[in-house]
């Protein structure tokens, strides 16, 4: 059974930067795709970066630029690395992990996935 445990988020100004981690047991860990996800009040969940099982990334338009998808395999960890962090950005952060290789216009579906972690919290204050 794969077990994903997130880690690291928190509260920061606007333009600071947070990075969270995603520690992933249960699973060969090369052998899967991965990303992250967020949930606002009131908004559906959204992709926000995702990573295959090839290296290929893919990242959301409002992020682009800001945020960095990247994992240490021999960690089982996967990482968001979030710079120059804005109020809309607030929301619960996920991780997801799903079998195989996802095609890079797959890997922001959160239908693509699931495993799941639980959320951690982000706030970004003007």
């Amino acid at each position: 059974q794969v077990q994903l445990v997130v880690s690291g988020g928190g509260s920061v100004q606007s333009g600071g930067s947070l990075r969270l981690s995603c520690a992933v047991s249960g699973a060969t860990y090369s052998t899967y795709s991965m990303a992250w996800f967020r949930q606002a009040p009131l908004k559906e969940r959204e992709g926000v970066a995702g990573i295959g099982s090839d290296g290929n990334t893919d990242y959301a338009i409002s992020v682009k630029g800001r945020f960095t998808i990247s994992q240490n395999n021999a960690k089982n960890i996967l990482y968001l690395q979030m710079d120059t962090l804005k109020p809309e950005d607030t929301a619960i952060y996920f991780c997801a992990a799903d079998m195989g290789n996802l095609q890079r216009r797959l890997l922001l579906a959160p239908s693509s996935f699931g495993f799941w972690s639980q959320g951690t919290q982000v706030t970004v204050s003007f």
